[in-house]
């Protein structure tokens, strides 16, 4: 009897330490996989690199190297970002700089309700201007939705009354082209040729005497950007 009951706990004790490896080794889902860190070459690299350096986060050669300089680049996009800084490129940093592999779907991002609104106002208020001065009027939204003294939504922002000639045209009901909607994507990921501006208007035809009052910042196209 002790022998039966010592082989059946010698088969238990197994059975639970397979179980253990076994279980040990399924990827937890919370891991975020490392697309690209540093000695990594190729494409991704080249599109981290130029992002990066489009948005002042980079000052090094786009050669689609994965070194020191791009490990403290991806660091300080992640610390702006709220995001894990530890210098790797994984899933959560890639998608952050609106950049997506064959395993993940841009359709998460580019359904996106508020990526969508702001793509239109960028279509009805800036079509026809410089790509930075589209990418400047999305980082305009996204700069009242920060301070405290517009609403704190995208939506919020763009429907205050008055706030946008767009909505009230109607032209805000425009389907947006590819190039506003990248514009959108990339104020979202924190691009801000603005300068933190929170107005903008075009000299030539504006007619509001206050607007005129306010410290610009800089101006893009027909567009004069301030705060």
């Amino acid at each position: 009897m002790f022998k039966k009951i010592f082989s059946i706990l010698i088969i238990i004790s197994l059975l639970t330490i397979s179980c253990f490896i076994i279980f040990s080794n399924i990827p937890k889902e919370n891991e975020v996989e490392a697309l690209s860190k540093y000695g990594s070459r190729g494409s991704e690299v080249t599109q981290i690199q130029t992002k990066l350096k489009r948005w002042g986060y980079y000052n090094g050669n786009i050669d689609g190297i994965y070194g020191s300089q791009t490990v403290e680049a991806v660091k300080y996009f992640q610390r702006k970002n709220n995001l894990t800084v530890d210098g790797i490129a994984g899933k959560n940093t890639l998608e952050a700089m609106g950049i997506f592999n064959s395993s993940s779907s841009s359709s998460s991002s580019s359904n996106s309700s508020d990526l969508n609104l702001l793509a239109r106002v960028v279509y009805a208020e800036a079509r026809g201007e410089p790509y930075s001065g589209q990418v400047a009027v999305a980082a305009v939204v996204l700069n009242r939705v920060r301070s405290s003294s517009f609403p704190n939504t995208i939506s919020g922002v763009v429907y205050q009354n008055g706030a946008f000639d767009a909505v009230k045209d109607g032209q805000i009901n425009l389907s947006p082209n590819s190039t506003a909607k990248k514009a959108a994507q990339d104020a979202l990921n924190g691009w801000d040729p603005s300068y933190g501006a929170i107005y903008y208007f075009n000299p030539a035809t504006a007619t509001n005497k206050w607007i005129w009052s306010r410290p610009a910042t800089v101006t893009i196209g027909n567009h004069r950007f301030c705060k």
